[in-house]
Formats: C-alpha cells, structure tokens, sequence
C-alpha cells in the first residue's frame, strides 16, 4: 500500500494528455500523489497505471466531463471536501476554429462551459479550502492570447482573459492567506487542442512552437520562483513587469467624479 505524500494530493484536469499530462509526470516525480481528471478513462488509467509505476506516488483516476453539471459538481465537491488535495492544476480546456463571426455559436456555448464556467467553479472550490487552510497551490492555465486578441479568434481569446483576470484577482485574495497562486500563459504548444479544433499547428512556423514539456517545466520553474503570471516563451521579465506597471498606473485614474478633459473640449469644438 502506498503512503500518502506529505505533500499532499495534486489534483489535474486534462489530464489524459498534452499539458495535463506532462503537469501529472512532473507532478509525480515532485512527489506529489496524483488525482487525474478527464473525459478519457482509458488513456487516465495508462497513465495513472505509468506514473504509479515510475514513481511510486498514489494515482487516482476520476473520469468526469466538465462541461456536464453533474460530473463538474462531482469534482467541485471533491475539491471541497478532501483536505489531502493541496494542488489543483485548471487545465481542461478546448478552442474553437475560424474567425469571430464564423465561430459555431453551439461549439462556442461549450468552451466557455469548460473554459470559463468549470474553471471558475473549481477554481473558486479550491482557493475556498486553501484559505480557510492557510495554504495551497492554485495554478490557472490561461494563454498569451490573453494578451494578443489580435493573434486568434475573440472567443477563445476571451476566455483566456477571464482567467488571468480571474487569477489576478484571487491573487489579491488569497496570496495574504498563504496560498500560492499562479496564472500560466503559454504560447502555441504541441497539443491535441489543435486537432481536435480542426487546425494544423505544423501549419505555424517552427519558431513559434514549444514541446509539451518544455512549456510545463517552465511553468513550474516560475512557480518556485514565486511567479504570479509566468510566460514561458517570454525572454525578459522586465518586459512583463513594465506591462503590469503600466496597467497599475492607470488604476486611480480609471473611476473619477468628472469626465476627462479631452471629451469636454471635444464637445465644445462640436458645439
């Protein structure tokens, strides 16, 4: 029988492939006993059966689809409930193709069911318990299109701003509690997103591209740096501290009494 870790259980979504997966190998070899979320019990169960094996961790398996009520409120109550989860990674997500207009409105409704809806639920169920614990790992897997609508479509692009504005905003609540919190905003990484999306990431250029793992163990070398938003491709931190600066800068500005000078005097030159 295996001895539960000490630190406690790590709990992924996604996890039967891709970005999910490589957190569960990384995870594992870090020490850390594994429940694994996703659709696909078959692949769970290869790599739960894998991880164990390797690394001699606990694995648990819990195949749940979470853009369905019953199965994401399974979850959430396991979130709530079991004190031994000390880490939750929010990395099920998908994407949809074409541009905004051309976008399927029903596969759209489905992204941000999994995308915003689920993510926000177990998010909040997690940080919920690492508070009232006084500690904790809560890592949002967003994107750097959360920062470069241009680059994609808008509702895919929109829900991965939700979460870093999520994140940063459970930030502000519960990193004075003791519970680490970490957004996560890779580039285009070597993913079945892209397949099952129906697009072809060989199609980017090479230069864009990151392997699965490399793109995982940055964003855990951010984490041990104490990282609130890691870019994994991102050359300089200064780049990233300059935009977050700028962005506090505006912050007393943005909520007056009186409207700016430049709309008044525009009026007046209309007048």
């Amino acid at each position: 029988m295996s001895v539960p870790s000490r630190k406690g259980v790590a709990l992924v979504t996604g996890a039967s492939s891709g970005i999910g997966a490589g957190y569960a190998q990384r995870l594992a070899q870090r020490g850390y006993d594994l429940l694994l979320v996703a659709r696909d019990e078959q692949r769970l169960n290869a790599l739960a059966a894998r991880l164990g094996s390797e690394t001699g961790v606990k694995v648990e398996v819990l195949r749940a689809d979470l853009t369905d009520k019953a199965d994401l409120l399974r979850v959430e109550q396991r979130l709530r409930s079991d004190d031994s989860i000390s880490l939750l990674v929010n990395n099920a997500g998908i994407a949809v193709k074409g541009t905004t207009l051309e976008t399927d409105l029903d596969a759209f409704e489905q992204m941000v069911q999994l995308n915003v809806v689920a993510l926000t639920r177990l998010a909040i169920a997690a940080g919920t318990r690492f508070g009232a614990a006084a500690g904790g790992t809560l890592i949002n897997i967003a994107s750097v299109l959360a920062l470069a609508p241009e680059l994609f479509n808008g509702p895919y692009n929109a829900t991965k701003a939700y979460v870093l504005s999520l994140t940063q905003s459970l930030q502000n609540e519960l990193v004075p509690l003791g519970v680490r919190v970490q957004a996560v905003l890779p580039g285009a990484t070597r993913t079945e997103i892209w397949e099952r999306a129906g697009l072809d990431v060989d199609g980017f250029p090479a230069s864009m591209v990151m392997e699965t793992m490399e793109m995982v163990d940055a964003a855990l070398a951010g984490l041990d740096l104490g990282e609130n938003v890691t870019i994994p491709a991102l050359p300089d931190v200064a780049d990233w501290e300059a935009f977050a600066a700028a962005r506090l800068k505006l912050m007393p500005n943005l909520s007056l009494s009186q409207a700016a000078k430049r709309y008044k005097s525009a009026g007046e030159d209309a007048a």
